[in-house]
């Protein structure tokens, strides 16, 4: 499981130090793609597998949306050396990172945030808006 918060700077190149207790669950390639609130988010290469064969266990006329949100822009990354994985400009771009980046864990996958971003959207979380969601899930 992933959990945490992690607090990074993505270097001229574009490459950002991805959270060593993140790589081990990770594996030695993952993907990523752009993903919902403009972050981006990063699967295991199992969890990815998953989420395409739900997609493909569907009308394709019904997820060709998704399809193209997810597929399009995704890549495979393998983490160097010094755990740096490198994020291609149009996913950057999407999730607005310019230099200090928040790196999330949710459980079966991670998050990729523009610092700021992710402090706005935390603020944004009333204790109304999370206890209403629980209620939701029977919690």
């Amino acid at each position: 499981m992933l959990m945490g918060e992690y607090n990074y700077t993505i270097d001229e190149k574009g490459r950002l130090n991805f959270p060593a207790k993140f790589r081990e669950k990770m594996g030695g390639q993952f993907v990523v793609t752009r993903w919902l609130d403009d972050c981006l988010v990063a699967f295991p290469e199992a969890e990815w597998q998953r989420i395409t064969d739900i997609l493909r266990s569907k009308s394709m006329v019904k997820t060709r949306d998704i399809q193209r949100f997810l597929f399009a822009a995704a890549q495979e990354v393998t983490p160097d050396k010094q755990g740096r994985i490198l994020l291609e400009s149009a996913l950057r771009t999407h999730a607005g990172l310019q230099k200090e980046v928040t790196v999330i864990g949710v459980g079966n996958y991670a998050e990729i945030w523009d610092t700021a971003a992710w402090q706005r959207k935390q603020q944004s979380l009333s204790g109304a808006d999370i206890e209403a969601a629980m209620e939701e899930l029977d919690f």
